[in-house]
């Protein structure tokens, strides 16, 4: 995530599309794909994803909320965790050894989070809670942690971010679009070049 910088968020209403989504920005050079629980058939779209891209594609589960969430995420392929803030997903992903993105919004979430064991900090929802510069604020107390703003990120927003100090972003419809509803995947591409541009 440190090297790459970007995370794509998937969420569709048609699991056929959501998958050819998936694929489509693996092949486009987009690093980590999450695939958000909320989404349909999210798992079915995950197990498909991991037996086409293979054992090391990064293919993660969002909107993870229980430990039962954790579990069929992992039994799906998922090897990386991401939640909307600290459930009990939390510490049942971190104890199946998965890499855990936790939602935080608040100093103390993100005291929380950090010692909870969270491989990074999800910062959620960024832009509702000032964008940029609530992510320079948080950044003064916790000058080491590894945040990643969600959450209405743009490509101007994304290198905001990221010439701030974060770690990565996660970009969900700026980048999707309604590819993952059946819209176009050539355009698609195109957004995901222009996202790994910004963002490599």
């Amino acid at each position: 995530m440190r090297a790459r910088r970007l995370v794509a968020i998937v969420r569709g209403r048609d699991p056929e599309a959501s998958f050819r989504t998936v694929v489509a920005l693996v092949e486009s050079g987009v690093p980590l794909v999450e695939v958000s629980l909320s989404g349909a058939d999210a798992l079915g779209v995950l197990r498909r994803a991991r037996g086409e891209l293979g054992p090391d594609a990064w293919l993660g589960a969002g909107t993870v909320v229980t430990g039962a969430d954790a579990r069929r995420a992992a039994d799906a392929g998922a090897n990386l965790v991401v939640t909307p803030g600290l459930g009990p997903g939390v510490a049942t992903a971190l104890g199946l050894g998965l890499p855990v993105l936790a939602g935080v919004l608040t100093p103390t979430e993100v005291i929380a989070a950090a010692g909870a064991g969270a491989t990074a900090l999800k910062l959620f929802p960024a832009s509702a809670a000032g964008g940029p510069d609530h992510v320079k604020a948080l950044r003064g107390p916790f000058p080491d942690l590894p945040f990643v703003p969600v959450g209405g990120v743009d490509a101007d927003a994304a290198r905001a971010y990221l010439d701030l100090g974060a770690v990565a972003v996660g970009v969900g419809s700026p980048l999707v679009g309604d590819a993952a509803d059946g819209g176009d995947l050539g355009a698609l591409r195109r957004r995901a070049e222009r996202f790994v541009e910004v963002c490599g």
